[in-house]
């Protein structure tokens, strides 16, 4: 045992192994296509949270992914419903499905929609012995009326951090959104459009690096030791 090591009497060393390079860097990996769902905030018929989603989709499609996009009309309230109502249900098996997500919401009242938030309340943190989001990528984006405003992104930030989700470094903010759209509801050029596809090239990248990766990347040295006590607590009642 190194030095370092006999200095950590708080650690069980039986829990702390080095990190390991074949899990990181494993030799085998995924062929099929990355798989992306997107959930945007907005329920307006012309609603640019989607659109921008819309949008996000097509490049991610273009760049080799599979995307798909949550509906969230009809979706109830949180503990307004049972767990298996239709729309819950249907969000719960996209999100199980997804290795990545686009969360994309208009900014109102200086935050994230309550159908955003509805929608992320919705997604469980686990599912018996499964996070359906640990591990998973995540990029955000919001659309906003007025000038670039970050309140929206920055709260998601903090949900995807909250439910162990790799949230990646870039981010799109589209302001003045009714003017970035012709009638058709396709994208104008701009910068803005051109910061969408810088995210969804960084969301793929980090996708298909850490997608093999993730459940060892997330696999935590308390959670380790809490397994360990469960498991010998289980064999001390089955001795008695």
């Amino acid at each position: 045992m190194s030095e370092a090591r006999i200095d950590l009497p708080n650690i069980d060393a039986t829990l702390f192994p080095q990190p390991d390079l074949e899990r990181l860097f494993s030799l085998v990996r995924a062929i099929h296509a990355p798989r992306f769902l997107l959930l945007y905030g907005s329920l307006r018929e012309r609603s640019y949270s989607r659109l921008v989603a819309e949008e996000a989709a097509r490049i991610l499609r273009a760049l080799g992914g599979e995307t798909r996009m949550f509906n969230p009309s009809g979706l109830p309230l949180v503990d307004d419903a049972p767990s298996d109502h239709p729309k819950v249900r249907e969000l719960h098996e996209l999100v199980q499905w997804a290795e990545g997500m686009v969360w994309s919401s208009p900014e109102r009242h200086g935050a994230m929609t309550g159908l955003m938030k509805t929608q992320i309340d919705w997604i469980p943190l686990s599912v018996g012995a499964v996070r359906p989001t640990q591990g998973k990528t995540l990029a955000v984006m919001q659309v906003s009326g007025g000038s670039q405003s970050f309140n929206a992104v920055n709260q998601m930030r903090l949900l995807g951090r909250w439910m162990r989700m790799l949230t990646i470094p870039n981010q799109s903010s589209v302001a003045k959104a009714y003017q970035e759209f012709d009638d058709a509801g396709r994208m104008k050029p701009s910068p803005y459009y051109d910061r969408i596809v810088d995210v969804m090239e960084e969301l793929v990248k980090f996708t298909l690096l850490t997608r093999d990766s993730a459940p060892y990347l997330v696999d935590r040295y308390s959670e380790r030791k809490e397994s360990a006590e469960a498991l010998a607590r289980r064999m001390q009642q089955g001795a008695i």
